[in-house]
């Protein structure tokens, strides 16, 4: 299973271009990827996309993957035309189920917005695997406290009913599904590698519940992780190249990683793409 995240920044790149051909060119040559999960899509906010439907351009630009758009922002303009602003997972592996997560978005005085986690269950060649995607908030550590320990309970709670004896075959909506082998999440956490925060993503649960570790470390121990954005925007990240986005799995996918790779040389976003690859 490959899989690439990507902050695309709705295509915009550091020469000041919108360009969702060259996104998906430069995720799909980095890896030939499973899954994608692009954060920041946009449809409705003219200065970001200047009018265009994102997610149905994505959706053309990689025919065979099932298209995933979810808003984590959803509004209307003066004339009510929709404008939303979210999360994409695009994926060629089968889809069972998918679900949309609205993360805390805390009542306090700073620039902030409606921040969301998407989630769906796609069939791997070894079972099914949750799959995650993320952007939380930037402008405050108050607000990405409350998501982390939201993303982290989801897990928790999904852990727990995967392990109940109650299951149901009907054909209906209450159908139980084969429990996932293991889950990923991943994308744009706005925290650095010694952030708090990431350590909590990494924290032990109770009851034997899997936790989360960090796919980098597994692959590349202790060498630094490598930067995902501040590369070549310097405007936006004056600190210059250093690590936000991140691929957590959980402990029993550990061992099937056979690859993690950031392409940090692309300009084609503020953020830089970043693959796994899990054996079978």
């Amino acid at each position: 299973m490959k899989l690439v995240t990507w902050n695309i920044q709705w295509g915009l790149g550091c020469d000041g271009k919108v360009d969702l051909n060259r996104i998906v060119e430069t995720a799909k040559a980095l890896s030939d990827a499973d899954v994608f999960c692009f954060q920041e899509i946009s449809h409705g906010f003219a200065p970001h996309d200047g009018g265009e439907d994102q997610p149905a351009i994505l959706s053309d630009l990689l025919p065979g993957y099932t298209p995933i758009f979810r808003p984590a922002v959803e509004r209307r303009d003066g004339n009510g035309r929709p404008q939303v602003f979210g999360n994409m997972i695009l994926s060629r592996l089968p889809v069972l189920e998918i679900t949309s997560h609205m993360l805390p978005w805390p009542a306090t005085e700073c620039r902030s917005m409606q921040r969301q986690a998407l989630e769906a269950i796609v069939a791997t060649s070894f079972g099914p695997v949750r799959v995650t995607t993320c952007h939380l908030e930037y402008h405050s550590v108050e607000h990405r406290q409350a998501q982390v320990e939201h993303i982290r309970a989801v897990h928790e709670t999904n852990e727990k009913r995967s392990r109940l004896k109650h299951r149901d075959t009907s054909e209906g909506p209450y159908r139980t599904l084969a429990a996932p082998v293991g889950s990923i999440v991943c994308g744009d956490f706005n925290l650095g590698p010694d952030d708090p925060l990431h350590a909590e993503m990494r924290a032990s649960f109770a009851s034997g519940i899997p936790a989360f570790v960090d796919a980098w470390a597994i692959k590349h121990g202790d060498a630094p992780h490598a930067p995902t954005t501040g590369v070549a925007d310097f405007k936006q990240w004056p600190q210059g190249p250093h690590c936000r986005d991140y691929i957590f799995v959980t402990e029993n996918l550990a061992d099937r990683i056979t690859d993690l790779r950031v392409d940090v040389e692309t300009i084609a976003s503020d953020h830089q793409p970043v693959s796994i690859t899990l054996r079978d």
